[in-house]
C-alpha cells in the first residue's frame, strides 16, 4: 500500500510538472527560425520553422530602433515592436523587445495588459509616471515616477501604463518574456470591440448612462502599436 502511495505521489508530481511547462516549453534545438512556408516547414510554437541549415544572419537581425517615431496621434505615443514578426529567429526563444516614444507632457501608453509576458522597462529619455494594478480583490495601484536609467517591472497579465509627465519627448525600451507577448488595450478592447459588445452589458458593468456607452463605442480607438 505504501508503494502505491509513493507511485501516486510521483504521478501527481509528473502531472503538475507537465502543466507547469506546457505554456512555455524550453526549445529542444538551438533555434527555430520562423517561416511562412507551410510545405517545407515544421510547425512549432505558432510558427513554421525553416531548416536550421538554411538560417542566416538576417533571421536574427533588426535595424532601426534608434529612429524616433511620430507621436502625433490621439494618445501621444508610438510603440515599435521587435518580436517574432520582425525577427523570425526569435521563434521559440521566449523574448521580445519594444521601443516606446512619448510626446511631451501627456504622451500616454494607455492602460493595457500583455497576456503572455512580464515586461521590464528602462527609461532612456524624459520622465515617466508608470504603474500597474494588482488583481482582485485588492486592485491596488502601484506607481513610480521614472527618470533616465530607471527600470520598472510590470508583472505578466496585469493592467499597466506609462504617462509622460515631463516637458520634453520621452523614450523607453522594454523587454518582454515572450516571442509574441500580445497586447490588450483596455479601452479599445471594451469599447472598440468588433462586433460591439451589447451596450446593456457595459451600462451594467461600468454603471454608465447608455448614451455615454454608445458615444464611447462610436469613437475611433487609436492603436499605438
Amino acid at each position: 500500500m505504501k508503494g502505491a502511495h509513493i507511485l501516486l505521489a510521483f504521478a501527481l508530481l509528473a502531472l503538475a510538472a507537465s502543466f507547469t511547462y506546457a505554456s512555455d516549453p524550453s526549445p529542444l534545438q538551438d533555434f527555430c527560425v520562423a517561416i511562412n512556408d507551410t510545405k517545407n516547414g515544421v510547425f512549432v510554437n505558432g510558427k513554421f520553422c525553416k531548416d536550421p541549415k538554411l538560417a542566416k544572419a538576417e533571421d536574427f537581425f533588426y535595424s532601426g530602433l534608434n529612429v524616433p517615431r511620430n507621436t502625433s496621434n490621439p494618445v501621444g505615443s508610438t510603440v515599435t515592436p521587435v518580436n517574432v514578426a520582425q525577427i523570425p529567429g526569435l521563434n521559440t526563444l521566449g523574448i521580445s523587445l519594444v521601443r516606446i516614444d512619448y510626446a511631451p507632457y501627456g504622451g500616454l501608453n494607455p492602460p493595457h495588459t500583455h497576456p503572455r509576458a512580464t515586461e521590464i522597462l528602462v527609461v532612456v529619455e524624459g520622465t515617466l509616471y508608470v504603474g500597474f494594478v494588482t488583481s482582485s480583490p485588492e486592485n491596488r495601484l502601484i506607481t513610480k515616477v521614472l527618470y533616465p536609467g530607471d527600470v520598472f517591472v510590470f508583472p505578466v497579465g496585469l493592467i499597466h501604463f506609462q504617462f509622460n509627465v515631463g516637458k520634453t519627448n520621452a523614450v523607453a525600451f522594454a523587454a518582454l518574456s515572450s516571442q509574441n507577448p500580445g497586447v490588450i488595450t483596455i479601452a479599445k478592447a471594451v469599447f472598440g470591440s468588433n462586433p460591439a459588445i451589447n451596450p446593456d452589458v457595459l451600462v451594467k458593468a461600468f454603471q454608465l448612462d447608455k448614451n455615454v456607452v454608445k458615444d464611447l463605442q462610436s469613437k475611433f480607438w487609436w492603436d499605438n502599436n
